[in-house]
């Protein structure tokens, strides 16, 4: 008797355990499938708009305004010879859907300063109507094939940052990835609008407030084949 009773207790757990491990499965269907195509709502953020790269293929602006995004970054350069061949036609398609566009340097720590600068000024051009252009910082310097101080990737960075305001004439904005913040603290250290990363949720991995937050970085719309990075401003 007590045998049986051990037995249907032992599997009383088993389903219950099942049953916890296939509600878990269908949250994470539910939130991956909803994640899909969220936006935040445009009452509490009113301006919205993408972050694109070459990744991203052909993109349909005028969708993306109609969508209700406002503004575009495109991704313009990375490191020191990295460039998106798409920036140009981008820049132009982005503009003729009325969106207001600015340009994305992704930094690499492992390469200097006046080189990434270099690329940079070689596709952006000097055009006052472009929104600030964003530093995105992702890579440390543990990926560098010679060793990188994290006192040479801060200096790089602040010398980069410089020479990029001298050519746009407008303060740069600093994209971290939680990553890149918990390594190097930079958020709290220079004085630059912030652009933070996180899906979904708000982030508050810098120690101050964001002006720029990539909401969903993988928001499924008509605009694109492949998902698109959407961004709202701090209202």
């Amino acid at each position: 008797m007590a045998r049986k009773s051990k037995s249907r207790a032992r599997r009383w757990r088993l389903h219950f355990v099942a049953l916890l491990v296939l509600t878990a499965l269908v949250g994470t269907i539910w939130y991956w499938w909803d994640l899909r195509q969220w936006a935040p709502d445009e009452a509490l953020y009113p301006d919205q708009g993408v972050a694109v790269g070459q990744r991203h293929g052909l993109v349909g602006f005028a969708t993306v305004r109609a969508l209700g995004g406002k503004f575009a970054y495109l991704e313009a350069s990375r490191g020191a010879k990295g460039q998106d061949a798409r920036f140009v036609r981008n820049l132009a398609a982005a503009r003729r859907a009325g969106l207001k566009a600015g340009a994305i340097h992704v930094f690499d720590p492992c390469v200097r300063a006046d080189g990434q600068s270099a690329n940079f000024v070689r596709v952006v051009p000097r055009d006052p109507t472009l929104l600030p252009s964003a530093i995105a910082l992702d890579r440390t310097g543990d990926g560098c094939e010679r060793k990188v101080s994290d006192a040479a990737v801060e200096s790089e960075l602040l010398t980069l940052i410089n020479q990029i305001e001298l050519h746009t004439g407008k303060p740069v904005i600093l994209k971290p990835t939680d990553g890149f913040e918990t390594r190097y603290g930079i958020g709290e250290r220079l004085e630059r609008d912030l652009w933070l990363v996180r899906d979904r949720f708000e982030p508050d991995y810098a120690g101050r407030p964001w002006l720029l937050w990539s909401a969903n970085r993988s928001r499924v719309t008509e605009a694109a084949e492949e998902p698109l990075e959407w961004v709202v401003v701090q209202p």
